[in-house]
């Protein structure tokens, strides 16, 4: 008996007519299988052949046409609800694409907010779904590395917590007219003192006093790479004069208002002097790259001059209380004490001019990753000189050497740069890391204060010392900037700048308390306590208001150079703009998370 050949088209229809049971779900993915190269048994090889006798030509062809017919029409039905159902999702889709709903050019914040859920999220949705995930996966990696340290209880835990918590308060704040490490600080305050949120009380001394110095080291090496050599030239005496006129006579005025006021005898009068005559280069210096980056006060290096007076202040202010320290308790090794303060300095100075010139060819200029090698070796520098100079107890002379290898280095690589008329790609690593290190370091100096200490009775007298201190501070600073290039504006700028309180203050407030408590010298613990009372008041009160001022009055007082790289014809002008100004681009990898988002 012969059997039809039917074409590949009709098997299919047969082959799925005959094999495919009958499904009441029409959206099943059993009842819309209709492909053509369905690899199911035809449907001849399904029928017997004792089907086949007794039929004839004529039935058989009529059966399977009837067959052909059956099938098609159900291929067809089922082809368009499958159709018709990548067209309802197709069509569901579309209202959740952001290529299909474009922004208008003047739409409002309701509008551009609602544009942000959709898909990709854009934005501040975006950016903040950004920080989750980032956030999420850092942790998931910490907690299958050091397992239960990242988990609540664990070392880990409460630096992440502080991390996280001091990044979102930067954000918040840089909404408003205050810089983001006024957040910083305020919500590491927040989390060393209010019970049950303190989380700050769990995390290692050594680990938090770690974290500060590499963050320290990290904003000094970007202070090195900001300064401008030609202005610093120009400038070499007002530097000098700006460092150490402002610090002495704060620090002299602090001193007698301590003996005459407080009761404190002389050598515990002065070092609170000292204590309180130093101003804070983790703060000032991010604000002056920052002001910088937009052009504000380069044509004469006010950066630069700030910057550079911000090291030689704070070695000052430590030697100084170093030596007055082991007056008070020892009363031996005076004369080392005295001489050992501008040894530190020099000692400082000589390491960085060392290994500054060292990096200058190593490694060499032809190195595939020259990026790469000069940032490990510069940061590892910095982090040498800082830490290094603690365990050798000449702590005074690591901020000196990391600012100053930082400075050297950059200054021969410079001409790498020029002659591509690009910046240095090492200030962009040191931007990220700074980044990085930024929410740690003030919401640790926050942390830092200690409410508990407050004696309530005394705050008013330690805050009239405090401002006391800061007046003389800001008419001194003005005075030193006298028979220069600046204007009263910038002046003002300049002595504006001298007066916010943190890091020196948060790291030496409490030592002569300590000592006087691992001594047993139970005559010395009260004025121990009360220096480190005068301490927290001075970073709540100067650290917020001095940051404050500077972000809010330094756009307004100082020339802004609109272009960088033209308009000014004089020479230390050209280099202020070619150079810090493209130290200060590097910043908008910190900028740039709070400005997008």
């Amino acid at each position: 008996m012969m059997v039809p050949i039917l074409d590949s088209e009709q098997e299919c229809d047969v082959q799925s007519t005959v094999n495919t049971p009958i499904h009441s779900d029409p959206y099943s993915a059993d009842s819309l299988d209709c492909d053509s190269n369905s690899k199911s048994p035809s449907y001849f090889d399904s029928v017997s052949s004792s089907q086949l006798n007794g039929q004839s030509k004529g039935d058989l062809n009529s059966a399977n046409t009837d067959v052909y017919i059956s099938a098609s029409c159900s291929c067809t039905n089922k082809d368009k609800v499958k159709h018709s159902r990548c067209d309802y999702l197709k069509s569901f889709s579309r209202h959740l694409l952001a290529s299909h709903h474009p922004l208008p050019e003047k739409a409002n914040r309701f509008r551009v907010l609602a544009h942000g859920f959709l898909c990709p999220p854009s934005g501040k949705v975006g950016a903040v779904l950004l920080v989750i995930v980032l956030f999420a996966m850092w942790w998931a990696t910490l907690l299958s590395i050091a397992k239960m340290e990242v988990m609540p209880g664990g070392s880990l835990f409460p630096m992440l917590i502080m991390f996280i918590a001091a990044w979102c308060a930067g954000y918040i704040v840089k909404h408003t007219v205050l810089p983001p490490l006024v957040g910083m600080l305020v919500v590491g305050a927040i989390l060393g003192n209010v019970e049950g949120i303190n989380v700050a009380k769990q995390i290692q001394s050594s680990w938090s006093s770690t974290a500060r110095s590499i963050a320290l080291s990290v904003i000094l090496t970007r202070a090195g790479l900001g300064l401008d050599p030609v202005a610093l030239k120009k400038l070499s005496w007002v530097v000098f004069r700006l460092a150490f006129g402002p610090s002495l006579l704060e620090c002299i005025t602090c001193g007698l208002l301590a003996r005459f006021v407080l009761d404190f005898p002389w050598t515990w009068a002065f070092m609170l002097g000292f204590v309180m005559a130093v101003v804070s280069p983790a703060v000032v210096v991010p604000l002056m790259l920052n002001l910088s980056e937009r052009g504000y006060g380069l044509n004469k290096g006010i950066p630069t001059l700030i910057i550079a007076a911000c090291s030689l202040d704070s070695v000052l202010a430590v030697t100084g209380f170093g030596v007055l320290l082991d007056l008070a308790f020892t009363q031996d090794n005076l004369v080392w004490g005295i001489i050992k303060g501008p040894l530190e300095a020099v000692v400082g100075v000589s390491y960085g001019v060392v290994v500054g010139l060292l990096l200058w060819y190593i490694p060499q200029r032809h190195s595939k990753n020259l990026v790469l090698f000069r940032s490990a070796l510069l940061i590892g520098a910095a982090l040498l000189a800082i830490f290094g100079s603690k365990i050798l107890d000449w702590s005074g002379s690591g901020p000196l050497g990391c600012i100053t290898v930082s400075f050297v280095a950059a200054h021969g690589w410079r001409k790498d740069y020029q002659e591509k008329k690009t910046k240095n790609p090492v200030e962009d690593v040191a931007a990220v890391l700074w980044m990085l290190f930024m929410p740690l370091l003030f919401s640790l100096i926050g942390a830092a204060v200690d409410f508990s200490s407050l004696e309530i009775g005394s705050v008013g007298i330690a805050i009239g010392i405090l401002f006391a201190g800061l007046f003389v501070r800001v008419v001194t600073a003005s005075l030193t900037t006298c028979y220069t290039d600046l204007n009263k504006k910038e002046r003002l700028f300049v002595s504006i700048a001298w007066i916010p309180k943190a890091t020196v203050q948060a790291a030496i407030g409490a030592v002569a308390y300590d000592t006087a408590v691992e001594k047993g010298a139970q005559q010395f613990i009260p004025l121990g306590k009360k220096i480190l009372n005068q301490a927290v008041l001075a970073i709540l009160i100067a650290a917020p208001l001095g940051s404050a001022l500077i972000a809010l009055l330094g756009p307004r007082l100082l020339h802004k150079t609109e272009d960088l790289h033209g308009d000014i014809q004089k020479e230390s002008q050209e280099q202020s703009q070619t150079e810090l100004g493209h130290v200060n681009e590097a910043f908008e990898g910190h900028e740039s998370i709070y400005t997008r988002l």
